[in-house]
């Protein structure tokens, strides 16, 4: 029972990690296919392949998922926990993905983490969950909106004398330089979050040592999932991030791209935080568009999804918490 429990968990953090991979896949390309500087098929060719390479440049985001956020209580009631937990996540991502809204996979994960912990009487590391999750939240929108913002102004500045034909030309060409960095960093930030939970139904079932390192063939199945979801692809929600937002240009995309891989590979590599890529490139853009003139960005639109991204939490939480006290009626 334990290890086919244990077979079951882990089929299901793979699943999420595909989900993971279609409902994210805009995050890396709305921008250049908006702009036409890759057509949507190769942009998510060319994402698939970035991700892959980047689930392995790193294992800072994977340790704070495993070890920072919940507890690891042992046996059944750790793995039913974890089950919860990601059900209540792929539950959200398809809900979110079935509307076109761009909210966050890693937050209906940690939402889900959280939700199922407290369900289960599992201690929930709050200093964790405050310093690693609701922080760089608050925190990563602001700062892609700034930074996006003064990216954009630094660029007009540069090429304010520059014919804007072939300026716009050279940009469509930097974008896919731009668009692979942004993907390259979606794969450095969300396989690690999966890898971090399937770290953690080993360690409950007590097949690895909480100490021990990522095993390689976690990191494989990982990437190779979450490569596999940005392939399938997720137009609605690319929709959303490329045309809806803002109409943008191959400079703005640009920008917007550079921020937001910017952003990601910092809180990876300095704060192991695992932030949101969705957070990150919407507010870029936002922040690309509003040089134009503010009201170019259609912040009707920004405000949904903002909303969007303060309920995915606890809404994901309380589908974990629901499914938990499922399994435990069924189960015992």
């Amino acid at each position: 029972m334990d290890t086919l429990a244990l077979i079951v968990t882990i089929g299901v953090a793979l699943g999420f990690t595909y989900t993971n991979g279609f409902h994210d896949s805009a995050n890396a390309i709305a921008t250049s296919v908006s702009t036409r500087a890759l057509t949507p098929r190769a942009a998510l060719a060319m994402a698939a392949v970035m991700n892959l390479a980047g689930a392995f440049l790193g294992q800072g985001v994977a340790e704070t998922v495993s070890k920072g956020l919940i507890g690891t209580p042992h046996g059944d009631q750790g793995m039913g926990i974890l089950f919860a937990a990601l059900a209540g996540a792929v539950a959200w991502n398809v809900a979110t993905w079935r509307l076109g809204l761009p909210s966050s996979s890693s937050h209906a994960l940690f939402g889900g983490l959280v939700g199922a912990a407290l369900a289960g009487g599992s201690a929930v590391i709050w200093s964790g969950v405050v310093e690693k999750v609701v922080i760089p939240m608050f925190l990563s929108p602001v700062v892609g909106l700034i930074v996006g913002y003064l990216v954009m102004l630094a660029i007009l500045w540069l090429f304010r004398r520059s014919n804007p034909h072939k300026a716009k030309r050279g940009f469509r060409i930097a974008q896919t330089v731009s668009a692979a960095g942004m993907a390259l960093g979606h794969g450095l930030q969300d396989a690690q979050k999966t890898m971090g939970v399937v770290v953690l139904a080993l360690v409950i079932s007590g097949e690895e040592d909480s100490t021990a390192s990522i095993p390689v063939w976690v990191k494989i199945v990982c990437a190779l999932m979450l490569s596999l979801g940005t392939y399938a692809g997720g137009w609605r929600i690319m929709r959303t991030l490329g045309r809806k937002i803002i109409e943008l240009d191959p400079p703005q995309g640009f920008a917007a791209e550079t921020t937001g891989a910017s952003i990601l590979y910092v809180t990876s590599y300095i704060f192991q935080a695992p932030v949101s890529t969705t957070h990150v490139i919407t507010s870029a853009i936002m922040g690309v568009g509003a040089t134009k003139r503010v009201n170019a960005v259609r912040w009707g639109v920004g405000r949904n999804i903002v909303i969007g991204w303060f309920i995915t939490m606890p809404a994901a939480g309380a589908v974990a918490a629901i499914v938990y006290w499922i399994i435990k009626a069924v189960f015992g």
